[in-house]
């Protein structure tokens, strides 16, 4: 475990103190968790994108047709223009 010395607006952390207070969690545990899940979301677009930059239309297509032809269930049908 390392330590960060981190420099804050007042405003900012009066908030932060607040939400950890609500949550039921240290600042240092929201703070952690806030950054590990910014980061998550960070590199799992970057993989997104790898992933995308891979694939080929035409195998996507020729997954589509294996897909049976049925009416989709209530509430999953596609809003069309």
């Amino acid at each position: 475990m390392s330590t960060l010395s981190l420099r804050l607006p007042e405003s900012l952390h009066r908030q932060i103190k607040e939400l950890a207070r609500r949550e039921g969690v240290s600042i240092n545990q929201l703070l952690a968790t806030a950054a590990a899940e910014k980061i998550s979301a960070l590199t799992t677009e970057e993989y997104l994108k790898e992933r995308a930059a891979r694939g080929r239309r035409s195998k996507f297509k020729a997954v589509l047709k294996k897909v049976a032809k049925k009416t989709p269930i209530e509430g999953d049908e596609l809003e069309r223009p």
